[in-house]
């Protein structure tokens, strides 16, 4: 007869956690209307100052946490290297592959709310805006500031940032997932929305608001324990 023994990861408080996820996108989304205020300075300087070679290529590479298919790689290593996501439990059927659903739909669920949001608030980005001639950072709004011949309809979407949402989705998740790492999984979403002013791609309040988005996702998606349970055979007590 096969003996079991049980064991179990500690669960955490339910709750606890969105309460933290949504008080810190209320933070950035004031963060986002004072970025109103710099919004013009910061995105002049930007486009007018070029980094140099190595530095401006190490900028282009923090995009990773923000891109679709770069947070997609992440979850990917996260389930190859986390053997508790891919170990079958005993009389909790399906327990690790709704922890990694739940990763999932948080780190993405933000960037989908951000879409609905740029089909209806169109916003010149400001490598396509004529800065030199626009009186407000809320001139920016609409098309009057395009600057470019033969604008795409992504020129009109800066607002707020994508890649900012799905970088702070997935800080999100892997912090519920894995909370010693949290300063880290901060610092990648951070860098994302930083390569996404620098690059003249986004003004600060749309990065600020985008990641307010994607945190905002990422607690309505993120709820009960992230720990599995269960039973393990013990071949040594067959």
């Amino acid at each position: 007869m096969i003996e079991t023994r049980s064991f179990s990861l500690p669960a955490r408080p339910i709750g606890r956690y969105q309460v933290v996820l949504l008080g810190v996108a209320t933070v950035l989304v004031a963060l986002g209307c004072a970025g109103f205020l710099i919004d013009l300075p910061v995105a002049i300087w930007c486009k007018t100052h070029r980094l140099p070679g190595e530095i401006g290529r190490l900028i282009n590479l923090l995009e990773i946490s923000g891109h679709s298919l770069g947070a997609a790689i992440v979850l990917i290593a996260v389930v190859t290297l986390d053997r508790s996501l891919r170990m079958p439990m005993p009389g909790r059927f399906g327990a690790a592959e709704r922890i990694v659903l739940r990763m999932i739909a948080a780190t993405y669920f933000g960037g989908l709310l951000v879409d609905l949001i740029k089909i209806s608030v169109a916003r010149v980005r400001p490598r396509a805006a004529d800065l030199a001639s626009v009186a407000s950072p809320f001139a920016t709004f609409g098309d009057d500031s395009l600057a470019v011949a033969a604008p795409h309809f992504a020129d009109l979407m800066s607002f707020p940032s994508g890649h900012s949402a799905v970088a702070a989705g997935l800080a999100a998740a892997l912090t519920w997932r894995y909370p010693h790492g949290a300063p880290l999984f901060a610092m990648l979403a951070a860098a994302a929305a930083l390569q996404r002013v620098v690059t003249s791609a986004h003004y600060p309040s749309d990065v600020a608001c985008g990641a307010a988005m994607g945190l905002i996702g990422a607690a309505c998606c993120l709820g009960g324990p992230r720990a599995i349970r269960g039973t393990m055979a013990d071949p040594a007590a067959a």
